[in-house]
């Protein structure tokens, strides 16, 4: 005859694996490595970004944190992958004014919506453009560029990060409002456009403002003109393109962190709430504005604004700027 003590011990044998397995399905969200994607090669803006905040953010989420560098097509590849991938919080963008706001207006069927296809996340700043030149070149500020520009006899060849880059369209726009010829060069991120620059292969590029500080204080790349609405802190001798006569010459590359549109709303806040407190660590903060980052919070509200109102602004500065894919 079965006893009590049998029949206990009995049903706690047949509950044991549903009361084991129950921590492994509470458990808290990540469980598993984080990825950013960041649409171009390392060097530039958006790969700073994604290396000054990955360590902290390892630590805030308890999981590791990849960088993958997918560029290509205009930094749609990487922002198509993310926009495609599973919505469960492990696939991130480092979203930036390429991806964003500029290569969707050079393609006829875009792989992604700027606004529909992503959760923005977290809005990090923006960074300024500048126009910098290898010092073999016979100029020392923006007035002697333009009279040497306009003196060749053939196009002024000008690197840039890449096709449908900040660099890429800010060139264009030179070129047109200063009657310039001028040639785009793109290359497969800033990195590698910087290495032919500091070699004497290339002479003249439009870069991102940060990464250019370095060579600036070496005297290996001059630094003649930016295309912020003011003057930054970390540079404040090098005038606004604004100030010296093309006030239209206004492009700030932002920075900022997306997920494909359908994660869920807890994801997101978890992720938000660690990336802006990573943001707000004052070293981290210190060495972004170091890099020349004008830093500023946005709710995610706000941020997906910002998308949606650039991506309109962009479209039309690149019509205007005869730039293509």
């Amino acid at each position: 005859m079965t006893t009590r003590r049998s029949l206990l011990l009995s049903a706690s044998a047949l509950l044991l694996p549903t009361l084991t397995s129950l921590p492994a399905r509470a458990q808290a969200w990540p469980t598993q490595p984080v990825k950013l994607v960041v649409t171009f090669p390392p060097g530039g803006a958006s790969d700073i970004v994604a290396r000054l905040i990955g360590p902290p953010l390892s630590e805030k989420l308890g999981q590791p944190v990849v960088i993958e560098n997918r560029p290509g097509a205009g930094s749609t590849i990487g922002a198509a992958q993310v926009a495609q991938a599973e919505a469960n919080g492990y696939t991130l963008l480092i979203s930036n004014s390429s991806p964003m706001s500029i290569a969707p207006a050079l393609m006829d069927k875009p792989l992604y919506d700027p606004v529909r296809s992503f959760r923005h996340l977290v809005y990090v700043g923006d960074v300024p453009t500048v126009l910098v030149v290898h010092p073999s070149l016979p100029v020392t500020d923006f007035s002697s560029f333009l009279a040497w520009a306009k003196a060749q006899k053939d196009p002024v060849a000008f690197g840039s990060g890449g096709a449908a880059s900040i660099g890429h369209i800010v060139g264009e726009m030179l070129a047109q409002q200063a009657g310039l010829k001028m040639l785009h060069v793109p290359y497969r991120g800033a990195g590698p456009m910087r290495t032919d620059l500091l070699g004497g292969q290339l002479k003249v590029a439009v870069d991102a403002l940060p990464a250019n500080l370095q060579f600036r204080k070496t005297g290996q790349l001059r630094l003649l003109a930016i295309s912020s609405a003011r003057r930054v802190t970390q540079a404040n001798d090098i005038p606004t393109f604004a100030e010296l006569g093309h006030p239209s010459l206004v492009a700030e590359n932002f920075v900022g962190v997306s997920a494909p549109a359908a994660v869920p709303v807890a994801m997101a806040q978890t992720l938000t709430k660690a990336l802006n407190e990573v943001l707000a660590l004052p070293d981290i903060r210190g060495k972004l504005v170091a890099q020349g980052f004008e830093l500023e919070s946005r709710t995610p509200e706000a941020f997906t604004n910002f998308i949606k109102e650039q991506a309109t602004l962009w479209a039309l500065i690149v019509k205007a700027s005869g730039a293509t894919l």
